[in-house]
């Protein structure tokens, strides 16, 4: 229960705060006899106050309601002293109502410092016990009220006036943001066509500064598309062959090209191939050795010829 509570003041106050203006530190203006009652509770009041406003307070007394705690007795009341030390933990709201004898009644103190001409002015959330404060503030729009019933602090229900004021302000804004869209769709179509007097003003300027001509009017510059069937892709078309031209040379096969090679590189000069260093020794023993062998075979020449003679 106190879940469901939290998120109804919660959203009570967000009404409050969008349509009248509240804003934290809420100002919490207090009589004595909530004083009395939150004490005898055993309730911390701006902890409390918290807890129900959901957001941070700021508790606030008049002096008459000071003037009234001071003026109970200690027989009837005796947690007397108690009620001032905390009201004296408040701030104080001067009333200028202190140069009289005698306070005056808590009802038109409080009205006298928050109502002005009807309205809450200063934007004060009302914790009161009195019934005739409770009373009084029931027709003013936008003054939120704390009472304690069964030692829980609540925050009573928003009152038929402020339901009226805030049912009128969400219609207000929902129409102005109507009215505002429409009036930038129309500045947005405004400044396009700007825009393109513009632009055709100065291709007219440019034009008449190359070619002397007067500048021709931006409606026959304006070329319509024409709406229909689409092309095939011009990339993805063949060309047409025209009557006339050189046919490509066609790509010589593989075999040819190998043949051509081959003969040209027989029409080249063969080089000679230079031996290492080893397979040079063994060349040119073999060499000696057939140099030495061809006086011996030689030799028996003579005797043949001897032979003949005889």
């Amino acid at each position: 229960m106190r879940g469901k509570r939290s998120k109804a003041y919660k959203k009570l106050m967000g009404a409050y705060h969008q349509t009248f203006g509240f804003r934290e530190p809420y100002q919490v203006l207090l009589d004595s006899e909530m004083v009395k009652e939150a004490t005898k509770c055993t309730m911390e009041i701006p902890a409390a106050l918290e807890r129900t406003l959901r957001g941070k307070v700021k508790p606030m007394i008049t002096q008459c309601s000071i003037r009234h705690l001071y003026k109970l007795s200690s027989d009837e009341h005796p947690n007397r002293n108690k009620y001032i030390d905390i009201a004296k933990t408040f701030e104080r709201r001067r009333c200028n109502h202190h140069e009289l004898e005698e306070p005056l009644p808590e009802k038109e103190c409080i009205e006298s410092v928050s109502l002005k001409n009807g309205q809450n002015k200063h934007k004060y959330v009302i914790a009161a016990q009195d019934k005739d404060i409770k009373h009084l503030f029931k027709e003013v729009p936008g003054a939120p009220t704390i009472i304690i019933k069964r030692s829980v602090m609540l925050l009573e229900p928003m009152n038929e006036i402020s339901k009226r004021l805030r049912d009128r302000s969400e219609r207000d804004k929902f129409k102005k943001g109507i009215v505002d869209a429409r009036s930038a769709v129309k500045r947005k179509r405004e400044d396009d066509e700007m825009d393109i007097d513009e632009r055709s003003d100065a291709e007219g300027e440019d034009a008449e500064g190359e070619d002397g001509d007067a500048p021709k009017p931006a409606e026959e510059k304006k070329k319509k598309k024409k709406k229909g069937p689409k092309g095939p892709n011009p990339l993805s078309v063949r060309k047409k062959k025209t009557p006339g031209a050189a046919a490509p040379a066609k790509p010589k096969p593989a075999g040819a090209a190998a043949a051509a090679g081959g003969a040209d590189a027989q029409a080249k000069k063969k080089r000679k191939r230079k031996h290492a260093s080893g397979k040079a020794g063994e060349g040119a023993s073999e060499s000696t050795g057939a140099s030495e062998s061809a006086p011996a075979a030689s030799k028996p020449a003579p005797a043949a010829a001897a032979t003949e003679t005889a």
